[in-house]
């Protein structure tokens, strides 16, 4: 009689790479890229044509790479209990007990740690705005059992991207920064809505919160305001900052993704694998603003 051959265990290292997502990078990136956008404008807004130091533009991408990774831990912690329940997250590490909770607070303590020691290169104030990020990291979670638009809170956490690395290139926050933080802002409550979206029978049989329960109906309707406001925030941005055509050719290519977006979700019948399309189309749409803005400041 023939045996079927037992499956090789999935080793510890190989479920910390998936508690940190980072075998799903488009998560890691979509956070990257407004960390990279704030750099880029704010050294072009210090001197035209200018570019940020090298050296601050690796503390900036490892900088987002421990925090995104922290938030990533902190977050399956709170939820170890909730994500067994739901379709998409169920096979998560601590969900699934396959890992230790012990283990993922080492893990997060060490991403922390990471991040702590890479802010130290930073000046005083994006120190201290490192500092003030840290609540919204680890209390989002929270916010998605008591507060009935969570993503708003994820989305300010994203904001912090854009504070921290403007002022560690220019020890201000200027009127520029800020357009381009309500930019990221209402970004991420546009694509994490999105994000949000096959989840909603599961959170809500769970009892658990999210701007696409919250918004209902209108839902499609949000995302396309959400990200109207994002293209807008980023026209009044480069119009401040004189940038050139290179990047207004991307912004109108940015515009037109999200114009997409918006007509996908308003049909009658949306397929479920559309919701992860738009996750990662708009991390590529990312990409072409962020080459927009380094050429569209370069001259």
């Amino acid at each position: 009689m023939l045996t079927q051959p037992h499956s090789k265990p999935e080793p510890d290292w190989q479920k910390i790479v998936r508690l940190l997502r980072w075998n799903k990078p488009a998560g890691r990136l979509i956070l990257m890229l407004p960390a990279l956008w704030a750099v880029f404008l704010g050294a072009h807004s210090r001197e035209a044509g200018s570019l940020p130091p090298l050296p601050l533009v690796g503390v900036i991408v490892l900088g987002s790479l421990a925090t995104s990774a922290a938030g990533c831990v902190v977050n399956d912690l709170w939820d170890r209990d909730i994500d067994p329940h739901v379709e998409r997250t169920r096979d998560r590490p601590l969900a699934s007990r396959t890992l230790t909770i012990q283990t993922a607070i080492v893990v997060v303590l060490v991403a922390f740690a990471c991040a702590g020691i890479l802010a130290l290169y930073l000046n005083l104030l994006s120190f201290l705005l490192c500092i003030a990020a840290i609540p919204f990291i680890v209390l989002y979670p929270l916010a998605k059992r008591v507060f009935p638009l969570p993503q708003l809170v994820l989305s300010l956490n994203w904001g912090f991207a854009v504070l921290i690395s403007w002022s560690a290139v220019t020890g201000t926050l200027s009127l520029p920064a800020w357009l381009l933080w309500g930019a990221v802002v209402l970004w991420t409550l546009g694509f994490d809505t999105v994000y949000a979206m096959p989840d909603r029978d599961d959170d809500r049989r769970m009892g658990v919160n999210s701007s696409a329960l919250f918004l209902d109906k209108w839902v499609a309707d949000g995302v396309g305001l959400f990200l109207l406001g994002t293209t807008a925030l980023l026209a009044a941005t480069g119009v401040i900052l004189a940038l050139n055509g290179w990047f207004w050719g991307a912004w109108a290519i940015a515009t037109l993704g999200w114009i997409w977006q918006y007509t996908q979700l308003k049909r009658r019948r949306v397929l479920p694998t559309l919701f992860g399309r738009i996750f990662r189309q708009n991390v590529w749409l990312g990409f072409v603003l962020l080459a927009g803005m380094i050429l569209g400041a370069a001259g």
